[in-house]
């Protein structure tokens, strides 16, 4: 098959064609991504010159660029997809991640190919105990999350409407190598190496699960090449954690890999003004990708955070041009109020 991996050159979408290029030799990829803030071609080095891949740099909002490229499915991870910005600023997030997700739509239905459309457990809001299931309710409460509630709901007005061939991956907080600094892990090793102050939204007791990228990339294939048309699949990591209890073992990590006192790491957390609409716990039930689908996660939690500091403490270039560049002005309209800068 030739697969387009739409965002390919972003966090996940990397992963994920490194992931397919490895474990799945057969397959062609061509990697759509408009190279926004958060799209890296440093991410794809190892893959660049290997003739099954193709990069085309454009936008899936842009329907004449879609159509005239030639592919038998789609991978859908590009997305607006962090919540601070979209609550500076929705009109991307609507741009991005509807229209582009319709257009994608359009496509797949002309060709009659599968599209997977990557989606996240933000669409069903917060809940204080139990967990979610694909059934529950969508109750955003974001821009961003609304956005990709909506783009979830037409993929599934497109499976009943037209029949087309479309599944839909829910997933829960990822982490690992490459992704941006704004995200919580990445801002934590990197604000630690700098000595700089860690922020922590309103008590730090909001609530998340954790999965490793490697085993998300692992998941988004098993649906693409098995899952049930019109099906949804959480994947998620049963892993929950608070974030100031995630981000305090974040800063012990680091004290132990580079030598710092784990004392002034600990005393660098500062916290600052919760954002508005921010849910407390996100929690989904994997059960269905588990046991229609032979799926599991595989990566332990200590392993995987273990790993992700090593990457981010050996791939200092990779990050610092970010965070000294035009980053740090959003850096400053997100935090400076917050924490007086």
């Amino acid at each position: 098959m030739k697969i387009l991996v739409t965002g390919g050159a972003g966090f996940i979408g990397s992963n994920f064609i490194r992931h397919l290029m490895s474990a799945m030799p057969g397959h062609e990829v061509i990697n759509l991504d408009k190279l926004t803030y958060a799209g890296n071609l440093e991410n794809l080095k190892d893959v660049e010159r290997d003739p099954r891949y193709t990069f085309v740099k454009g936008d899936i909002c842009d329907r004449r660029l879609v159509e005239s490229l030639e592919f038998d499915g789609i991978i859908n991870f590009a997305a607006e997809s962090h919540v601070d910005r979209s609550i500076m600023d929705s009109y991307p997030f609507l741009q991005n991640n509807v229209v582009g997700t319709q257009n994608l739509l359009e496509a797949a239905r002309t060709r009659k190919c599968r599209i997977l459309h990557v989606s996240t457990d933000e669409v069903y809001g917060s809940i204080p105990a139990g967990l979610f299931t694909e059934e529950s309710p969508l109750r955003p409460n974001s821009p961003y999350a609304a956005s990709k509630a909506a783009a979830d709901l037409l993929a599934r007005a497109y499976y009943e409407t037209y029949g087309i061939d479309v599944v839909i991956t829910r997933c829960s907080n990822n982490y690992g190598p490459c992704q941006f600094p704004e995200k919580l892990i990445p801002l934590v090793i990197s604000r630690a190496v700098e000595g700089k102050p860690v922020p922590v939204y309103g008590d730090g007791g909001n609530v998340r699960d954790w999965i490793y990228v490697d085993d998300h990339c692992r998941a988004v294939a098993a649906v693409f090449l098995k899952g049930e048309p019109g099906r949804i699949y959480n994947i998620g990591g049963r892993n929950e954690r608070r974030n100031i209890d995630l981000i305090r073992q974040l800063l012990a990590k680091a004290a132990e890999k580079t030598g710092a006192d784990a004392e002034d790491l600990i005393k660098l957390i500062t916290y600052v003004k919760d954002r508005p609409g921010h849910d407390r716990r996100y929690a989904i039930d994997p059960s269905r990708i588990e046991s229609e689908l032979g799926w599991n996660a595989e990566t332990g939690f200590e392993k995987g955070l273990a790993g992700t500091v090593d990457w981010y403490l050996a791939n200092r270039p990779w990050w610092e041009h970010i965070v000294s560049g035009e980053y740090m002005e959003y850096y400053r309209m997100q935090y400076g109020e917050r924490m007086k800068i």
